[in-house]
């Protein structure tokens, strides 16, 4: 028996080349990429949506998490415009959506009583909840009162905000304190991340974006932010109220001045009084600064003392009288240090 071969009876030119994509492989780097970023992906709600919490959210929303937000006002345009998925005005709405991280965004001022007012027992059991607050030892010790035992906590310090972290946040420093974090129990079910997945996915938000990430106590970071942050704000609330002014001759040293009295001017004094009243270590600080200040006053005195100790009794005791209200009134350059130029002490 001979087989005929079976020959197709499609005319031969009806297959025809549509498209060529010569970039395979890298559209399946692409697929596989947006499937870990999918697996990682979390709702995130953000309690307080102010300008911090605006701040937040935007970055978050834009490295592809669904946020949620809630707040005592009327936000609702502005989330929708930031990408926000859904805003609500009431709590309970907000804690029945289920976020896997709440975000409270609080002012220091307000952090217990928003807290209290928050319905927890409608919130999952394993939720992850986080502060961003400028003092950390506080809030610790409020969320470790107030939350439930299944509940993780989170104590973070963005060290930055809308002003600082305008565009990149490349270099900018996040500190965290991973307080209480239940043990993974098996694997993730139905499509949720662990608990060990979900703090490492929320920590990526900042890393991922270039922060320098710093991993220490809430005691040890308000120890240091004492003698940097609250000094700071001191220093600047300071020279604000002196009304420093711009000049045709700034040198680079008076024009960071200025600059800080700026940023500090932009952050509230409900701020500043929590990082005071919050902060077990800025009352020393707030000593230290003020004896500080004591002591260069005192030196100053005191070589304005011995000089003019040096002109009164240059010549004889009726020609030192003389020159004492001269002396007296820097005319004899009584103000600056014999050690130290002019040129100098104007380029200082």
């Amino acid at each position: 028996t001979v087989r005929t071969p079976l020959v197709s009876s499609r005319p031969t030119n009806s297959l025809k080349t549509r498209a060529m994509d010569a970039a395979q492989p890298f559209d399946f780097e692409a697929q596989e990429a947006e499937r870990r970023n999918a697996a990682r992906r979390m709702r995130v709600g953000v309690v307080g949506f102010g300008t911090f919490g605006q701040f937040l959210a935007r970055r978050i929303v834009q490295q592809g998490h669904e946020v949620i937000a809630t707040s005592r006002g009327d936000y609702a345009d502005k989330a929708a415009e930031i990408g926000v998925s859904a805003y609500y005005r009431d709590a309970d709405d907000f804690a029945e959506a289920h976020p896997d991280v709440v975000v409270l965004c609080t002012s220091i001022l307000s952090t217990e009583s928003v807290l209290a007012a928050l319905p927890l027992q409608r919130l999952l059991r394993s939720t992850l909840v986080v502060d961003v607050l400028s003092v950390k030892a506080f809030p610790k010790d409020v969320l470790l009162r107030r939350l439930p035992k299944s509940f993780d906590i989170l104590c973070t310090h963005p060290m930055f905000g809308p002003d600082s972290g305008r565009g990149s946040w490349e270099g900018l420093t996040f500190m965290y304190d991973p307080v209480r974090i239940a043990p993974d129990l098996g694997n993730a079910a139905n499509g949720k991340l662990t608990r060990s997945q979900r703090l490492a996915a929320f920590l990526d938000i900042f890393s991922s974006e270039g922060c320098r990430m710093v991993e220490m106590t809430c005691e040890e970071h308000d120890r240091l932010a004492a003698s940097s942050q609250f000094i700071t704000h001191t220093i600047g609330r300071v020279l604000g109220a002196m009304k420093l002014e711009d000049t045709a001759i700034n040198t680079r040293g008076y024009e960071s001045l200025l600059s800080l009295v700026e940023n500090t001017a932009n952050d509230s004094f409900d701020l500043y009084y929590g990082l005071f009243m919050y902060n077990d270590n800025s009352i020393e600080e707030l000593h230290r600064l003020e004896q500080s200040f004591d002591d260069i006053k005192q030196r100053l005195f005191a070589q304005l003392h011995a000089r003019v100790r040096a002109e009164l009794f240059s010549g004889s005791s009726v020609e030192g009288a003389k020159k004492l209200p001269d002396v007296l009134h820097g005319n004899g350059h009584a103000a600056t240090a014999a050690s130290e130029s002019p040129e100098a002490h104007a380029r200082r």
